[in-house]
């Protein structure tokens, strides 16, 4: 049984990693700003009042976590805008680089005294944050930052190798959640590719940005 940690885990994906982790067997622990209804109902251990854009606030998780070995972290929590280049909103793309691509990395330093060897770390990214699968344009504060993110999880597996730390760069696929307007695949079908392409991370494909369906994607 491994412990995993997942951030933005009150709903959405957060939330259905929760469920399939605890149903296999898994220690999970929640972190997010809020909890939810859902989320308690688990009956897993939740760390709230977390803001991962916030120094202090990221320090205050890792001083709660400072006796918990982890052997994955799961960057999951993100925020997405919509910006069209007639109507952009500078406060708005700066806050999903704080987010999305900031806040995992920040997180990901902070708790590196509970990953030992053999750990994993995951990277939440998205397939709008790849440069040669960009055919559509706008999204600009989403698809920066997903672009900024990934290259945090490429560096993380470099950095982290000698540590024997592997690193995922995923794309869950579009999936049905408050982010999307509820349109895609399930969170549950997403969720299952995901923990599919944690459980087959290792050191020699570490820093890939897979699709949650196994498909290695662009840059």
């Amino acid at each position: 049984m491994a412990t995993y940690l997942i951030t933005g885990a009150n709903r959405g994906i957060g939330l259905e990693y929760c469920r399939q982790l605890t149903e296999r067997g898994e220690t999970a622990i929640a972190v997010c700003r809020k909890t939810s209804e859902a989320l308690d109902s688990l009956g897993i251990r939740v760390e709230t009042g977390i803001d991962i854009t916030s120094d202090d606030s990221v320090a205050d998780l890792a001083s709660r976590l400072k006796n918990t070995p982890l052997d994955v972290l799961i960057n999951n929590a993100g925020i997405l805008r919509k910006n069209t280049l007639p109507q952009l909103d500078f406060d708005a793309i700066r806050q999903q680089f704080e987010v999305n691509a900031l806040g995992a990395l920040r997180v990901t330093q902070a708790l590196l005294p509970n990953l030992g060897t053999g750990a994993k770390v995951a990277i939440m990214t998205s397939r709008m944050g790849s440069i040669e699968d960009n055919t559509s344009g706008n999204y600009y504060g989403y698809r920066m930052s997903k672009v900024a993110v990934s290259m945090a999880g490429k560096s993380l597996s470099i950095d982290l190798k000698p540590r024997q730390i592997a690193v995922a760069i995923l794309h869950p696929g579009m999936v049905s959640t408050d982010m999307t307007g509820h349109n895609g695949i399930s969170p549950q079908e997403a969720v299952q590719g995901l923990l599919a392409r944690i459980d087959q991370l290792n050191l020699e494909n570490s820093g890939t940005f897979w699709h949650a369906k196994g498909e290695v994607l662009p840059w």
